[in-house]
């Protein structure tokens, strides 16, 4: 899959334009499901907050890019309808919007509901994460980050070989001397990013696009 890993959604022109690239295409011509399944795994979310990210009205610009076609994935639907009906809802899709909330909790739903298996065979598939919706794809979060009670531990999907710190100093846990007691205990490279940056990744190759700040750890 082709990633685009951000903190705080498409915020910015450059962002922008590293999602345009990435599609191909305009984003007015692309077709997005938006995946929502990681606000309930995490206590500070809410429905309100699940039905902003899908109206478009949440503060990570997402929902909202003017997208030719906009559906709702729910991961934990997923497992009682039948691969048969929503792999093919994926296939005809350019691009997944997933939201942030517990990435743990969005890991476990990921696997449980086969969509973790499915990635592999997508490879024009654009991934847009937002927080959550990024971490997921690196191999560990950090205990600070797991909220998800049934969490067996830190470990995520492990698509990237390197590990997320999103928002930072946008809340006052989240400074740069915090990130990096978080990085010294994970044993892999890892970023800090702020809400104007994103990690494109194509192909193994990592770029950072950033109007913010960031550093890279380890």
């Amino acid at each position: 899959m082709k990633l685009l890993l951000t903190s705080g959604g498409v915020t910015n022109p450059s962002i922008h334009s590293a999602l345009v690239q990435l599609l191909g295409k305009p984003i007015g011509d692309a077709n997005a499901l938006c995946i929502p399944t990681a606000e309930y795994g995490h206590p500070m979310c809410t429905p309100a907050s699940a039905w902003r990210f899908i109206a478009g009205r949440s503060p990570s610009p997402m929902c909202d890019l003017g997208w030719k076609s906009l559906g709702v994935l729910e991961l934990t639907a997923l497992p009682t309808i039948g691969a048969e009906r929503w792999v093919p809802w994926i296939r005809e899709a350019d691009v997944l919007l997933v939201d942030g909330g517990d990435a743990t909790y969005l890991c476990h739903w990921m696997r449980e509901s086969g969509l973790a298996d499915l990635l592999p065979s997508l490879p024009d598939m654009v991934w847009v994460g937002v927080s959550a919706g990024s971490m997921v794809m690196t191999p560990r979060i950090g205990k600070d980050f797991v909220e998800w009670p049934s969490a067996p531990d830190d470990r995520t999907l492990g698509v990237v070989d390197f590990s997320i710190f999103p928002h930072l100093d946008a809340f006052p846990e989240n400074t740069l001397a915090d990130a990096e007691r978080w990085a010294a205990d994970l044993g892999v490279p890892a970023y800090a990013i702020d809400e104007q940056t994103a990690i494109k990744v194509v192909d193994g190759s990592l770029e950072v696009v950033s109007e913010g700040q960031w550093t890279k750890f380890g």
